[in-house]
């Protein structure tokens, strides 16, 4: 007898009584658990948001949405997009859960979602969401996919392979082109969610001041699709606005589904897309928000004798914790500097040992931090 579906509790939910210790410090709680943006859109975007018309939209995305969209690939990541391979989702939260499913329809004889052993849990939920295997593919030690872990008949089942780089939570750097031959070789569409990539902090940066090498589109469009959102580099996180490009196919098949099922970006979210995406002044500055934030916060939690290695990119530190005990970390550090920080097991079994810091907060709340961490 099948028994029914039943939900893991939400991660975030179990660090209420976390919430609870870190709210008794004089100034409240500082909750650096969710890598919720905390700072302003840019006065353009907001102005286009206002302006915009709210009629129905197409589901795909205007053609203003997908040039600007092909035009930002062009100018800040090298790579050459036609608007046809664009289509817009609402978000990236939802097109990640919902992946699998659509992949579903379009190859009902495989049944398996491949993903990074630490990486997002949404990658994992969406599998189990569309009745899929969820099988993690193990990382190395600088939290980078090993791809030649992946088994044989798992990767004959697959649907997909995602990739995230930068990656949450570690902030490690993948090979995409290597993800992108493997996925050719074994037949398997390989999704890179890219969503960090205006925050990434090492390698050689261009003028435009993103490192190159950061896109999977770079190894052509062929069995891969590329994930992007302005929730992180615009602070539109409220907006749900993100888009997929790549493989002429996956792209198709992918908004035709969508568009039967109704999902749709709003007219006015598109509108401001169009803005933002046209802008990168908003975003270095942003950059410089993040460099600054994590820079100081990894000085505060090194002052109290915890080891914070920095990211390649994104706005999280991955920090191991003492003796081993991620949730030991996370209620002492509620306690002491009224920190709510994300245990690893979130992120993966894998990763049960390390704690993260999404370092979201505005300059203000980190002064609360480090007043606290000199008093103690």
């Amino acid at each position: 007898m099948n028994e029914p579906f039943r939900l893991p509790p939400y991660p975030y939910d179990r660090l209420d009584d976390v919430r609870a210790v870190a709210a008794g410090h004089t100034g409240g709680a500082v909750d650096l658990s969710v890598g919720t943006p905390c700072d302003d859109p840019a006065p353009a975007v907001l102005d286009a948001l206002r302006s915009a018309a709210v009629a129905y939209p197409p589901s795909v995305g205007t053609l203003a949405f997908r040039t600007a969209v092909a035009e930002w690939f062009a100018r800040r990541l090298g790579v050459e997009v036609d608007p046809g391979l664009v289509a817009a989702c609402v978000g990236s939260k939802e097109f990640v859960a919902g992946l699998p499913h659509w992949l579903r329809l379009r190859d009902p004889g495989r049944d398996t979602v491949l993903y990074p052993a630490v990486s997002y849990p949404s990658y994992a939920m969406g599998a189990l969401l569309a009745g899929c295997r969820a099988v993690p593919v193990a990382v190395d030690a600088e939290w980078r996919l090993d791809l030649t872990s992946v088994d044989p008949a798992d990767a004959g089942r697959a649907l997909c392979l995602w990739v995230n780089t930068p990656g949450n939570p570690a902030g490690a750097l993948d090979d995409l082109v290597a993800a992108a031959e493997w996925g050719r070789s074994h037949g398997v569409p390989v999704v890179s969610d890219e969503c960090y990539v205006e925050f990434t902090w090492v390698g050689e940066p261009p003028v435009a001041g993103v490192p190159p090498g950061r896109t999977i589109l770079e190894a052509g469009v062929d069995g891969v699709l590329a994930l992007h959102s302005l929730s992180k580099r615009s602070n539109l996180a409220g907006v749900r606005a993100g888009c997929y490009v790549g493989d002429p196919e996956l792209v198709h098949h992918l908004s035709e589904l969508r568009k039967h099922a109704g999902l749709m970006v709003p007219g006015p979210a598109q509108a401001a897309a169009v803005a933002a995406f046209a802008d990168h002044r908003h975003v270095e500055e942003q950059r410089e928000r993040y460099r600054s934030r994590l820079e100081r916060l990894a000085g505060i939690l090194e002052s109290t004798g915890l080891q914070v290695p920095r990211p390649e990119g994104g706005f999280y530190l991955w920090v191991p914790a003492p003796d081993g005990d991620a949730w030991a970390l996370v209620g002492h550090l509620a306690a002491t500097l009224g920190i709510v920080a994300s245990p690893g097991e979130f992120y993966g079994p894998a990763a049960a040992d390390h704690v993260r810091f999404a370092v979201v907060q505005p300059d203000s709340a980190l002064d609360l931090v480090q007043q606290r961490a000199e008093s103690a």
